[in-house]
């Protein structure tokens, strides 16, 4: 636990925000969208920091659209 807290605080850490939705208007976002995007980046070395849901304005009209926030991080190298 004291190495992993002392390596986040030197900044031996990235991260990478992915934003996931489902369409430009309206709609869900499908569970099979966002396990592809987590297991594509789990390839890559990223591992999933935290999820948060957010409406995300659509290019078209008033309304958005639901989504997440996906954040992943790594250690460089």
């Amino acid at each position: 636990m004291c190495c992993g807290a002392l390596a986040y605080a030197a900044g031996m850490y990235e991260y990478k925000v992915v934003q996931v939705r489902e369409g430009l208007i309206g709609g869900k976002m499908s569970a099979d969208k966002l396990e592809r995007v987590l297991n594509d980046n789990g390839r890559d070395g990223w591992q999933l920091k935290d999820i948060t849901a957010v409406e995300v304005k659509g290019r078209i009209g008033p309304g958005g659209t639901e989504g997440v926030l996906v954040t992943f991080e790594r250690q460089p190298g």
